[in-house]
């Protein structure tokens, strides 16, 4: 899929964009700082600021891609399913567990929507709400559900022994009912 967010940028600052991704992939959003992403690039950090404002506006390009792949990989689980809950909580769950870095840098901080390219976050929304009736409520419990069993997944907080596959199982089916 080609990205939106990243097509609104500079080719130059695609570039620097693409390396932090995969910075962050590699090492995580601890260590995606502007100097070492600046090393791997082979510039001076400063010059990052010609292309982009701040950190803030790298991340932002960051989650705005994550947001973008999310919203098509959710629009493609529930156009397969019949259970669309149960297929959003699947695609959600094999996102953050195939990007844990890039989940992360999306979920775990205050999301500064004024700088996130325009509509993606709605965009990723949007399949979650008709699995809901477009009851808002709902689809934010859903969320909240799948996104609190990613992070305690994640950060490997259930015991050795726990049935995690079972836990998502019946969490959706109550939100299935």
């Amino acid at each position: 899929m080609a990205s939106h967010a990243l097509s609104r940028l500079t080719p130059r600052a695609r570039e620097i964009v693409q390396t932090a991704r995969q910075l962050l992939e590699q090492e995580g959003p601890d260590a995606l700082s502007m100097r070492r992403l600046a090393a791997r690039l082979g510039i001076r950090a400063s010059s990052i600021y010609e292309h982009l404002r701040d950190k803030q506006a790298l991340e932002a390009a960051l989650i705005s891609v994550g947001f973008e792949e999310q919203a098509e990989l959710f629009a493609r689980a529930v156009q397969r399913s019949d259970a669309p809950i149960a297929a959003l909580a699947a695609a959600y769950r094999d996102f953050a567990r195939r990007q844990p870095n890039l989940y992360r840098l999306m979920a775990e901080r205050p999301l500064r929507r004024d700088l996130l390219a325009s509509g993606v976050e709605e965009a990723a929304a949007r399949p979650l709400l008709d699995a809901t009736g477009d009851d808002h409520g709902r689809a934010r419990a859903v969320w909240a559900f799948a996104h609190g069993m990613v992070m305690l997944e994640l950060n490997r907080r259930f015991p050795p022994d726990a049935d995690l596959d079972t836990a998502w199982r019946k969490g959706i089916e109550a939100f299935s009912r």
